[in-house]
């Protein structure tokens, strides 16, 4: 049968991950053709990255539901007031004046969305609207390439182990455990599921044993080859899947007077089933949405 034109311009950004996509209108209703060419897209090349499409909250919302059901704009923080699917990431200044006092690894700042759900979202869509001149660069990791070029030895030790991913905001917490190795629902890929923001130890092994393993982990996962960083542009928007990468916001923008204004939604996801067919498993808290 012969294959309909593409819709869409795929423009890859680096050799694992990362695509600038171009010629199709957000702000409207997508064919089934477009949307079935941009899931396809995502999963090969795991997050995409649009310019020129200035949304505003609903069409964001709008957008977001022909891939899935939007969470709360935040399982703990809440969202915005009239779209309580939108979640506001603004510069905040007063959290990060002591920043440079902490203790700071390669790998510190790199997160998966709401690990510490037993269902995290799916995926991720984020817009600039008020976006510094330059500065604020977020960059994204492929973390099914991290995982294949483990070796075999390390990758047999790993499969059958979980992480306690855990998130806290004054009262109200939120803790699960996943496999260190997860398996794509979609694509089947064996994914490091590590999240240096959220995961806190591997229980079945001593706290010594578990951090050192972590750090090995989180090293191989933020290695600079298998990574893409996007230089925002006012209406610029990024839709990543957030079952198989990580990413790093900015700090460098704290070093300047630059605003900074940015809306997430994220889709609904599953509990993660491992690549030993073990399951996610809650610890505190209730899950996001209904799966």
């Amino acid at each position: 049968m012969r294959q309909p034109t593409p819709s869409i311009d795929i423009q890859p950004l680096s050799i694992h991950i990362g695509a600038l996509i171009n010629g199709v209108d957000l702000s409207s209703p997508l064919s089934q053709q477009q949307i079935t060419e941009l899931r396809q897209a995502l999963l090969r090349w795991k997050v995409l990255l649009f310019r020129d499409q200035p949304l505003n909250h609903q069409q964001h919302i709008d957008f977001a539901r022909q891939f899935g059901d939007p969470t709360p704009g935040h399982v703990l923080f809440g969202g915005e007031q009239s779209h309580p699917e939108i979640y506001s990431i603004a510069k905040e200044r007063a959290a990060n004046k002591n920043r440079h006092l902490a203790q700071r690894r390669p790998w510190s700042g790199w997160h998966t969305d709401i690990t510490a759900a037993v269902n995290p979202p799916w995926a991720s869509i984020l817009r600039g609207v008020v976006v510094p001149p330059y500065g604020g660069d977020t960059q994204w990791t492929n973390l099914a390439a991290a995982y294949a070029s483990l070796s075999a030895p390390i990758k047999e030790f790993i499969n059958h182990l979980q992480a306690e991913h855990r998130l806290k905001a004054g009262e109200q917490a939120l803790a699960s455990l996943h496999p260190l190795v997860t398996m794509h629902p979609d694509t089947a890929e064996p994914t490091l599921f590590v999240s240096p923001s959220f995961i806190k130890s591997i229980p079945s092994l001593l706290p010594h044993e578990g951090q050192k393993i972590l750090e090995l982990l989180w090293e191989q996962a933020i290695r600079p080859e298998y990574t893409v960083r996007f230089k925002w542009e006012p209406d610029s928007l990024a839709f990543w899947d957030n079952r198989s990468t990580a990413h790093l916001a900015p700090t460098d923008i704290f070093d300047s007077d630059f605003e900074r204004q940015f809306y997430r939604v994220t889709l609904n996801g599953i509990p993660l089933t491992g690549i030993n067919g073990q399951g996610s498993e809650s610890i505190v808290g209730e899950p996001i949405g209904a799966f």
